[in-house]
């Protein structure tokens, strides 16, 4: 019977949870939930102290909560293949470094940082232009394969400084089978005897990560297409430990819109939020997101688009996972984010708007009129937050006035809003309604023989301070008629 599929999103706390980051875990518990019995485990790889950021194990934990996804086994919650922190682990590497060390897999390396800068420069100087520690140079440094064996004993007794490398085989092909990808391989000559154990004792990524992964009974490795050179080195550890590799899939690159992988810089150059924890600051809906974020790389063969955390975990094969990189389209994704706004009820929507205008110290008006406002508002916003900011006219009288909307107050601007006014102030409070203000609005035009614009340009500006926003008549009719004359009549006196 086939092992039960056991998948593991293993990030470092090096820093905030990247958008690529969370891709990787969205595709790994996808395909955990896609199989019946999957667990989706989390492992934290904080062997690199040097780099490790307090709030980012936490920062993790939260954006996979935030987003929905689920962790079977983790640091929180663990199950019987514990610690799931790898700063936990440490003498269990060190015991498997020493086994493959016993069976002629690794060796003891004694050189000193300036022995390697002395063995590179000679390299170089005779026309290797990326020289590295592997079986030929290996032959001329100080490690347990060039040092007597009583020397080797004497200098770890002395309690030397060391490193253990992986004895990489000179020439031989690697080979595996890729579940994105196909066939691959690599050929040994182009590889280093990678350090397996640093010289503070901690373990490199790459041991650590065979180690646990076979520990964990990790069956199937989905990671970005970054770590396809690491493999080789993997495949050739698990050989040496004699163990079944687990399946490998690595993962197309997010693309920059303009071209090459999305880093940090090119992100913030192009508007693009690169951490997880700014969609949560800034009020994306964490289903856009996940919505977004697996159709980037995937898609499920058809040409629907909108489809739930539980109707992805579905639809998801890797077998539909590109090979080639999926660009960030920053556009896409609020266009997903408007979806998911839309589907809210107004209710839902006044809850979490009075949740943030509570923050920013702004008073909202009752539940029925914020209600109507934001009915008014949710099919021109991208975001909740949108609907304060272009809402703001629905709560207090502009302070200011958009300066571009201003260009269309044309001389002959306070006439025609002076004559509009002064029919609709002959209305009742019943009759301030938005077909009505149309139809007067209408009179108007046809009287005065110009164009729309030239009346409903100013007299949006005048009611709402802004050049652009949800039908005008209906929310004058939301505001009351004592507060569109005092609008209008404030206007009129300021820009005259």
């Amino acid at each position: 019977m086939e092992a039960p599929v056991r998948v593991r999103f293993a990030p470092s706390p090096t820093g905030f949870l990247h958008i690529g980051g969370l891709r990787t875990a969205l595709y790994n518990y996808l395909f955990a939930r896609s199989h019946t019995g999957g667990k989706f485990i989390l492992r934290i790889e904080d062997t690199d102290q040097s780099r490790y950021v307090e709030e980012a194990e936490d920062d993790i934990l939260r954006s996979l909560e935030w987003c929905g996804i689920v962790v079977d086994e983790g640091p929180d919650n663990p199950g019987e293949v514990g610690p799931y922190r790898q700063s936990e682990r440490k003498e269990l590497y060190n015991k498997y470094g020493k086994e493959l060390i016993e069976s002629g897999h690794a060796y003891y390396a004694f050189d000193t940082t300036e022995e390697l800068d002395q063995m590179r420069e000679r390299l170089q100087k005779s026309g290797n232009p990326s020289p590295k520690y592997d079986a030929i140079t290996r032959q001329s440094m100080k490690n347990s394969l060039t040092l007597p064996q009583d020397e080797v004993t004497k200098r770890l007794e002395a309690g030397e400084e060391y490193v253990i490398r992986l004895k990489v085989p000179r020439r031989e092909t690697i080979r595996f089978e890729d579940l994105i990808r196909g066939h691959v391989s690599f050929e040994s000559k182009g590889l280093d005897d990678q350090v397996l154990i640093k010289s503070d004792g901690m373990p490199t990524y790459h041991l650590a990560n065979v180690v646990d992964d076979y520990l964990m009974k990790i069956t199937h490795v989905i990671r970005g297409e970054e770590w396809l050179s690491s493999t080789p080195k993997h495949i050739l550890l698990y050989s040496a430990f004699g163990w079944e590799p687990p399946q490998m899939a690595h993962l197309p690159l997010i693309m920059s819109p303009t071209g090459g992988k999305l880093s940090k810089r090119k992100a913030e150059e192009e508007g693009i939020p690169v951490n997880t924890k700014d969609y949560i600051k800034h009020h994306y809906e964490p289903e856009a997101l996940v919505n977004f974020l697996a159709y980037l790389g995937w898609s499920p063969g058809d040409d629907s688009e909108i489809h739930s955390l539980n109707e992805l975990t579905r639809l998801f094969t890797l077998d539909r996972v590109s090979k080639g990189g999926a660009v960030f389209n920053h556009k896409k994704l609020m266009w997903y984010n408007e979806q998911y706004l839309r589907e809210q009820s107004n209710k839902v929507l006044a809850n979490r708007l009075r949740e943030i205008a509570g923050k920013e110290k702004i008073t909202l008006p009752d539940d029925d009129y914020l209600e109507k406002a934001i009915e008014l508002l949710k099919e021109r916003v991208s975001k909740v937050d949108e609907l304060l900011s272009m809402g703001s006219f629905f709560f207090d009288d502009p302070k200011e006035y958009d300066p571009n909307a201003l260009k269309k107050w044309k001389e002959d601007s306070p006439v025609l809003v002076k004559e509009y006014r002064s029919k609709i102030d002959k209305l009742s409070d019943e009759e301030f309604e938005a077909v009505k203000l149309k139809s007067l609005l209408e009179e108007v035009i046809n009287a005065n023989g110009v164009g729309f614009g030239k009346l409903m340009m100013p007299l949006r500006i005048a009611v709402t301070g802004q050049g652009f926003g949800p039908d005008l008549f209906a929310s004058m009719e939301l505001l009351g008629k004592e507060t569109v004359l005092r609008r209008i009549d404030n206007t009129l006196h300021e820009l005259g």
